[in-house]
Protein backbone atom coordinates (compact mmCIF):
# COMPACT_ATOMS: atom_id res chain seq x y z
CA UNK A 1 0.00 0.00 0.00
CA UNK A 2 2.86 2.55 0.87
CA UNK A 3 4.62 1.44 -2.14
CA UNK A 4 1.62 2.35 -4.36
CA UNK A 5 1.35 5.55 -2.37
CA UNK A 6 4.69 6.86 -3.48
CA UNK A 7 3.80 5.44 -6.95
CA UNK A 8 1.26 7.76 -6.99
CA UNK A 9 3.11 10.37 -5.75
CA UNK A 10 5.96 10.36 -7.91
CA UNK A 11 3.36 10.04 -11.00
CA UNK A 12 1.45 14.03 -9.79
CA UNK A 13 5.26 15.01 -9.09
CA UNK A 14 6.63 14.30 -12.45
CA UNK A 15 3.15 15.47 -14.81
CA UNK A 16 3.48 18.89 -12.33
CA UNK A 17 7.48 19.26 -12.87
CA UNK A 18 6.98 18.41 -16.98
CA UNK A 19 3.99 21.16 -17.34
CA UNK A 20 6.31 23.66 -15.68
CA UNK A 21 9.01 23.66 -17.42
CA UNK A 22 7.03 22.46 -21.31
CA UNK A 23 4.33 25.15 -20.32
CA UNK A 24 1.30 23.82 -22.42
CA UNK A 25 -0.78 26.29 -23.88
CA UNK A 26 1.50 29.24 -23.51
CA UNK A 27 0.73 29.38 -19.73
CA UNK A 28 3.16 30.54 -16.89
CA UNK A 29 5.35 28.15 -15.59
CA UNK A 30 3.74 28.65 -12.31
CA UNK A 31 -0.21 28.18 -13.54
CA UNK A 32 1.57 25.39 -15.88
CA UNK A 33 2.42 23.52 -12.62
CA UNK A 34 -0.58 23.97 -11.11
CA UNK A 35 -2.80 22.37 -14.17
CA UNK A 36 -0.41 19.52 -14.23
CA UNK A 37 -0.75 19.16 -10.67
CA UNK A 38 -4.70 19.14 -10.95
CA UNK A 39 -4.20 17.20 -14.00
CA UNK A 40 -2.06 14.19 -12.09
CA UNK A 41 -4.92 14.17 -9.30
CA UNK A 42 -6.98 13.42 -11.75
CA UNK A 43 -6.06 11.06 -13.40
CA UNK A 44 -4.97 9.18 -10.06
CA UNK A 45 -8.62 9.16 -8.70
CA UNK A 46 -9.75 8.12 -12.38
CA UNK A 47 -7.46 4.93 -11.58
CA UNK A 48 -8.90 4.37 -7.82
CA UNK A 49 -12.50 4.63 -8.99
CA UNK A 50 -11.28 2.38 -11.90
CA UNK A 51 -9.75 -0.72 -9.95
CA UNK A 52 -13.23 -1.05 -8.46
CA UNK A 53 -14.67 -2.06 -12.07
CA UNK A 54 -15.15 -5.34 -12.58
CA UNK A 55 -13.44 -6.85 -15.87
CA UNK A 56 -16.72 -7.40 -17.58
CA UNK A 57 -17.98 -3.23 -17.21
CA UNK A 58 -13.93 -2.72 -18.26
CA UNK A 59 -14.15 -4.54 -21.48
CA UNK A 60 -17.64 -3.15 -22.04
CA UNK A 61 -16.88 0.23 -21.63
CA UNK A 62 -13.71 -0.11 -24.13
CA UNK A 63 -15.50 -2.41 -27.08
CA UNK A 64 -18.46 1.11 -26.30
CA UNK A 65 -15.52 3.17 -26.63
CA UNK A 66 -14.05 2.12 -29.69
CA UNK A 67 -17.22 1.61 -31.15
CA UNK A 68 -18.26 5.21 -30.50
CA UNK A 69 -15.38 6.48 -31.79
CA UNK A 70 -15.58 4.43 -34.95
CA UNK A 71 -19.13 6.02 -35.72
CA UNK A 72 -17.96 9.42 -34.60
CA UNK A 73 -15.48 9.08 -37.52
CA UNK A 74 -17.81 7.93 -40.30
CA UNK A 75 -20.03 10.93 -39.07
CA UNK A 76 -17.08 13.39 -39.31
CA UNK A 77 -16.72 12.63 -43.01
CA UNK A 78 -20.61 13.08 -43.88
CA UNK A 79 -19.93 16.53 -42.31
CA UNK A 80 -17.09 17.11 -44.53
CA UNK A 81 -18.90 16.64 -46.97
CA UNK A 82 -21.99 18.66 -46.41
CA UNK A 83 -20.91 21.31 -44.91
CA UNK A 84 -18.46 24.35 -46.32
CA UNK A 85 -14.50 22.87 -45.43
CA UNK A 86 -12.44 24.94 -43.23
CA UNK A 87 -15.38 26.48 -41.36
CA UNK A 88 -15.15 26.49 -37.67
CA UNK A 89 -18.51 25.24 -37.42
CA UNK A 90 -17.39 21.78 -38.78
CA UNK A 91 -14.53 21.90 -36.35
CA UNK A 92 -16.51 22.00 -33.92
CA UNK A 93 -19.52 19.75 -35.12
CA UNK A 94 -16.67 16.95 -35.28
CA UNK A 95 -15.40 17.53 -31.91
CA UNK A 96 -18.77 17.67 -30.56
CA UNK A 97 -19.76 14.48 -32.27
CA UNK A 98 -16.44 12.65 -31.16
CA UNK A 99 -17.20 13.37 -27.66
CA UNK A 100 -20.43 12.43 -27.61
CA UNK A 101 -20.01 9.33 -29.36
CA UNK A 102 -16.93 8.06 -27.14
CA UNK A 103 -19.46 9.03 -23.98
CA UNK A 104 -22.25 7.38 -25.50
CA UNK A 105 -20.26 4.07 -26.20
CA UNK A 106 -18.35 4.06 -23.08
CA UNK A 107 -21.53 4.32 -20.50
CA UNK A 108 -23.73 2.04 -22.32
CA UNK A 109 -20.94 -0.51 -22.85
CA UNK A 110 -20.44 -0.30 -19.56
CA UNK A 111 -23.72 -0.85 -18.30
CA UNK A 112 -24.33 -3.59 -20.91
CA UNK A 113 -20.77 -5.42 -19.74
CA UNK A 114 -21.95 -7.03 -16.76
CA UNK A 115 -23.92 -9.23 -19.49
CA UNK A 116 -20.67 -10.76 -20.96
CA UNK A 117 -19.88 -14.72 -20.25
CA UNK A 118 -16.13 -14.08 -19.91
CA UNK A 119 -15.95 -18.00 -19.17
CA UNK A 120 -17.05 -18.78 -22.76
CA UNK A 121 -13.47 -17.10 -24.25
CA UNK A 122 -11.34 -19.09 -22.08
CA UNK A 123 -8.00 -18.87 -21.63
CA UNK A 124 -7.52 -15.79 -19.67
CA UNK A 125 -10.83 -14.77 -18.64
CA UNK A 126 -11.76 -18.91 -18.13
CA UNK A 127 -11.17 -17.91 -14.48
CA UNK A 128 -13.64 -15.93 -14.27
CA UNK A 129 -16.49 -16.68 -11.97
CA UNK A 130 -19.72 -16.47 -13.79
CA UNK A 131 -23.25 -17.85 -12.50
CA UNK A 132 -25.25 -18.96 -15.19
CA UNK A 133 -28.26 -17.38 -13.46
CA UNK A 134 -27.01 -14.72 -11.67
CA UNK A 135 -29.51 -12.26 -13.22
CA UNK A 136 -32.95 -12.65 -11.81
CA UNK A 137 -35.39 -10.90 -13.32
CA UNK A 138 -38.97 -9.50 -10.62
CA UNK A 139 -42.26 -8.99 -11.86
CA UNK A 140 -44.78 -6.00 -11.21
CA UNK A 141 -46.97 -8.24 -8.84
CA UNK A 142 -43.49 -9.50 -6.50
CA UNK A 143 -42.46 -5.52 -6.35
CA UNK A 144 -45.72 -4.73 -4.94
CA UNK A 145 -46.14 -7.96 -3.14
CA UNK A 146 -43.16 -6.02 -0.81
CA UNK A 147 -41.50 -8.95 0.43
CA UNK A 148 -38.80 -9.44 -2.26
CA UNK A 149 -37.25 -6.73 0.03
CA UNK A 150 -37.36 -8.22 3.25
CA UNK A 151 -36.17 -11.79 1.41
CA UNK A 152 -32.85 -9.19 0.03
CA UNK A 153 -32.59 -7.42 3.12
CA UNK A 154 -31.81 -11.96 4.46
CA UNK A 155 -29.18 -11.86 2.21
CA UNK A 156 -30.17 -14.82 0.59
CA UNK A 157 -30.70 -13.17 -3.19
CA UNK A 158 -27.69 -13.03 -5.24
CA UNK A 159 -26.06 -11.85 -8.76
CA UNK A 160 -28.38 -8.62 -9.97
CA UNK A 161 -32.00 -7.81 -9.99
CA UNK A 162 -33.33 -6.90 -12.89
CA UNK A 163 -36.30 -4.74 -13.64
CA UNK A 164 -37.24 -3.96 -17.14
CA UNK A 165 -38.28 -0.76 -18.31
CA UNK A 166 -41.71 -1.87 -19.64
CA UNK A 167 -42.32 -3.41 -15.61
CA UNK A 168 -41.55 0.11 -14.69
CA UNK A 169 -44.06 1.73 -17.04
CA UNK A 170 -46.95 -1.14 -15.70
CA UNK A 171 -45.90 0.31 -12.46
CA UNK A 172 -46.35 3.64 -12.91
CA UNK A 173 -49.60 3.23 -14.90
CA UNK A 174 -51.39 1.18 -11.69
CA UNK A 175 -49.64 4.06 -9.38
CA UNK A 176 -51.75 6.68 -11.42
CA UNK A 177 -54.72 4.57 -11.58
CA UNK A 178 -57.89 6.57 -10.57
CA UNK A 179 -58.73 3.72 -8.51
CA UNK A 180 -57.38 4.64 -4.63
CA UNK A 181 -57.15 0.88 -4.41
CA UNK A 182 -54.32 0.57 -7.41
CA UNK A 183 -52.91 3.46 -6.81
CA UNK A 184 -51.56 2.61 -3.60
CA UNK A 185 -50.73 -0.94 -4.50
CA UNK A 186 -48.58 1.18 -7.63
CA UNK A 187 -47.12 3.66 -4.81
CA UNK A 188 -45.75 0.66 -3.09
CA UNK A 189 -44.08 -0.82 -5.38
CA UNK A 190 -42.45 1.92 -6.38
CA UNK A 191 -41.33 2.58 -2.57
CA UNK A 192 -40.24 -1.19 -2.99
CA UNK A 193 -38.17 -0.53 -5.40
CA UNK A 194 -36.41 2.76 -3.74
CA UNK A 195 -36.14 0.55 -0.79
CA UNK A 196 -34.07 -2.24 -3.12
CA UNK A 197 -32.35 0.09 -4.89
CA UNK A 198 -30.51 1.56 -1.21
CA UNK A 199 -29.17 -1.90 -0.44
CA UNK A 200 -25.09 -1.81 -1.23
CA UNK A 201 -25.08 -5.67 -1.34
CA UNK A 202 -27.45 -5.63 -4.30
CA UNK A 203 -27.36 -4.44 -7.85
CA UNK A 204 -30.07 -3.70 -9.39
CA UNK A 205 -30.18 -2.86 -13.07
CA UNK A 206 -32.94 -1.15 -15.47
CA UNK A 207 -33.03 -2.56 -18.77
CA UNK A 208 -34.31 -1.23 -21.99
CA UNK A 209 -35.26 -4.29 -23.68
CA UNK A 210 -38.63 -4.86 -25.36
CA UNK A 211 -40.20 -6.63 -27.55
CA UNK A 212 -43.21 -4.71 -29.78
CA UNK A 213 -44.71 -7.70 -31.29
CA UNK A 214 -45.41 -9.35 -28.10
CA UNK A 215 -48.33 -7.15 -26.35
CA UNK A 216 -49.04 -9.26 -22.82
CA UNK A 217 -46.41 -8.13 -20.42
CA UNK A 218 -45.82 -11.55 -18.92
CA UNK A 219 -44.92 -12.76 -22.23
CA UNK A 220 -42.35 -10.25 -22.46
CA UNK A 221 -40.68 -11.45 -18.98
CA UNK A 222 -40.49 -14.92 -20.30
CA UNK A 223 -38.88 -13.66 -24.11
CA UNK A 224 -36.67 -11.47 -21.96
CA UNK A 225 -35.32 -14.10 -19.25
CA UNK A 226 -34.84 -16.22 -22.39
CA UNK A 227 -32.48 -13.72 -24.04
CA UNK A 228 -30.72 -13.43 -20.70
CA UNK A 229 -31.16 -16.79 -19.74
CA UNK A 230 -32.04 -15.74 -16.47
CA UNK A 231 -35.10 -16.07 -13.80
CA UNK A 232 -37.99 -14.45 -12.94
CA UNK A 233 -38.78 -14.03 -9.62
CA UNK A 234 -42.77 -13.77 -8.86
CA UNK A 235 -45.52 -14.57 -7.14
CA UNK A 236 -47.90 -14.82 -9.89
CA UNK A 237 -49.40 -18.20 -10.01
CA UNK A 238 -50.34 -18.20 -14.06
CA UNK A 239 -46.99 -16.59 -14.51
CA UNK A 240 -45.22 -19.85 -12.74
CA UNK A 241 -47.17 -22.43 -14.73
CA UNK A 242 -46.56 -20.59 -18.16
CA UNK A 243 -42.77 -20.33 -17.66
CA UNK A 244 -42.12 -23.73 -16.85
CA UNK A 245 -43.85 -24.71 -20.07
CA UNK A 246 -41.49 -22.24 -21.47
CA UNK A 247 -38.70 -24.07 -19.67
CA UNK A 248 -37.74 -20.84 -17.91
CA UNK A 249 -36.98 -20.96 -14.22
CA UNK A 250 -38.92 -19.21 -11.75
CA UNK A 251 -38.16 -18.24 -8.44
CA UNK A 252 -42.02 -18.07 -6.55
CA UNK A 253 -41.96 -16.18 -3.39
CA UNK A 254 -45.21 -17.93 -2.35
CA UNK A 255 -43.74 -21.19 -2.74
CA UNK A 256 -40.96 -19.91 -0.42
CA UNK A 257 -42.99 -19.28 2.21
CA UNK A 258 -44.81 -22.35 2.03
CA UNK A 259 -41.92 -23.87 2.68
CA UNK A 260 -40.61 -22.15 5.44
CA UNK A 261 -43.72 -22.77 7.29
CA UNK A 262 -43.61 -24.83 10.08
CA UNK A 263 -43.64 -28.95 9.78
CA UNK A 264 -46.39 -30.84 12.37
CA UNK A 265 -46.69 -33.99 12.20
CA UNK A 266 -50.04 -35.64 13.28
CA UNK A 267 -50.39 -36.66 16.78
CA UNK A 268 -48.08 -33.40 17.99
CA UNK A 269 -49.47 -30.62 20.50
CA UNK A 270 -50.00 -27.21 19.25
CA UNK A 271 -51.04 -24.39 21.19
CA UNK A 272 -53.53 -22.19 19.06
CA UNK A 273 -55.94 -19.20 19.44
CA UNK A 274 -59.58 -20.05 18.38
CA UNK A 275 -60.84 -17.14 15.86
CA UNK A 276 -64.20 -17.87 14.89
CA UNK A 277 -66.14 -20.47 13.99
CA UNK A 278 -65.72 -23.08 11.58
CA UNK A 279 -68.15 -24.51 8.59
CA UNK A 280 -69.16 -27.98 10.07
CA UNK A 281 -70.40 -28.83 13.40
CA UNK A 282 -68.67 -27.73 16.40
CA UNK A 283 -65.35 -26.39 14.60
CA UNK A 284 -62.98 -23.70 15.81
CA UNK A 285 -60.95 -22.16 13.18
CA UNK A 286 -57.57 -20.94 14.14
CA UNK A 287 -54.56 -19.18 12.33
CA UNK A 288 -50.64 -19.48 12.49
CA UNK A 289 -48.59 -16.35 12.59
CA UNK A 290 -47.44 -17.23 9.14
CA UNK A 291 -51.37 -17.20 8.18
CA UNK A 292 -51.99 -21.15 7.69
CA UNK A 293 -55.43 -22.25 9.12
CA UNK A 294 -55.74 -24.50 11.75
CA UNK A 295 -59.32 -26.22 11.98
CA UNK A 296 -60.36 -27.64 15.07
CA UNK A 297 -63.19 -30.07 16.15
CA UNK A 298 -64.68 -29.59 19.31
CA UNK A 299 -63.60 -25.56 19.73
CA UNK A 300 -66.66 -24.06 18.98
CA UNK A 301 -67.57 -23.17 22.33
CA UNK A 302 -63.77 -21.86 23.02
CA UNK A 303 -64.00 -18.96 20.66
CA UNK A 304 -61.39 -16.23 21.73
CA UNK A 305 -59.55 -18.38 24.01
CA UNK A 306 -55.97 -20.00 23.60
CA UNK A 307 -56.15 -24.16 23.59
CA UNK A 308 -53.39 -27.13 23.19
CA UNK A 309 -54.89 -29.27 20.40
CA UNK A 310 -53.49 -32.40 18.94
CA UNK A 311 -53.19 -32.37 15.47
CA UNK A 312 -54.58 -35.09 13.67
CA UNK A 313 -53.65 -34.83 9.71
CA UNK A 314 -52.08 -31.86 7.46
CA UNK A 315 -53.29 -30.95 3.89
CA UNK A 316 -51.06 -29.64 1.25
CA UNK A 317 -53.36 -27.68 -1.33
CA UNK A 318 -52.47 -25.48 -3.95
CA UNK A 319 -53.24 -22.32 -1.84
CA UNK A 320 -51.07 -23.22 0.92
CA UNK A 321 -51.00 -25.70 3.46
CA UNK A 322 -54.03 -26.53 6.09
CA UNK A 323 -53.87 -28.36 9.81
CA UNK A 324 -56.54 -30.26 10.98
CA UNK A 325 -56.42 -31.05 14.76
CA UNK A 326 -59.20 -31.93 17.55
CA UNK A 327 -59.67 -30.71 21.08
CA UNK A 328 -60.37 -32.79 23.96
CA UNK A 329 -61.16 -31.36 26.94
CA UNK A 330 -59.78 -34.56 29.22
CA UNK A 331 -56.28 -34.10 28.03
CA UNK A 332 -55.81 -30.53 27.14
CA UNK A 333 -55.97 -27.28 28.54
CA UNK A 334 -57.65 -23.83 28.41
CA UNK A 335 -54.85 -20.65 28.50
CA UNK A 336 -57.39 -18.04 29.07
CA UNK A 337 -54.77 -15.41 30.12
CA UNK A 338 -53.03 -15.65 26.84
CA UNK A 339 -55.65 -15.09 24.95
CA UNK A 340 -55.43 -11.81 24.73
CA UNK A 341 -52.08 -11.17 24.22
CA UNK A 342 -52.17 -13.45 21.01
CA UNK A 343 -55.58 -12.21 19.64
CA UNK A 344 -54.26 -9.15 17.88
CA UNK A 345 -51.67 -11.22 15.75
CA UNK A 346 -54.24 -13.86 15.31
CA UNK A 347 -57.06 -11.14 13.95
CA UNK A 348 -54.34 -9.88 11.16
CA UNK A 349 -54.71 -13.06 9.44
CA UNK A 350 -58.43 -13.82 9.43
CA UNK A 351 -58.88 -11.49 6.56
CA UNK A 352 -56.33 -13.76 5.05
CA UNK A 353 -57.28 -16.01 1.52
CA UNK A 354 -57.46 -19.86 2.44
CA UNK A 355 -58.92 -22.93 1.15
CA UNK A 356 -62.67 -23.34 3.16
CA UNK A 357 -62.89 -25.54 6.24
CA UNK A 358 -64.33 -28.60 5.67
Amino acid sequence: MIDLLFVRFCFVALISVSAFFLQPFSLAALPAAGLGLLSGIGIVLFEIRLKQVSMKRLIGAACGSVMGIFGAYLISLVLRQALPSGSSSVSFLQLAVLLLMTYVGLVVGANKGDMLNLAAFGGVFGNEKVTKHSFKILDTSVIIDGRIADIAETGFLDGTLVIPQFVLRELQLVADSADSMKRNRGRRGLDILQRIQKMPELHVQIVEDDFPAVRDVDMKLIELAKLYDCKIVTNDFNLNKVAQLHGVDVLNINELANALKPVVLPGEIMRVFILKEGKEYNQGVAYLDDGTMVVVDNAKRLISKTIDISVTSVLQTTAGKMIFGKYDDRVHTVHDKQGGQDRQSREQHAGAAGPPAT
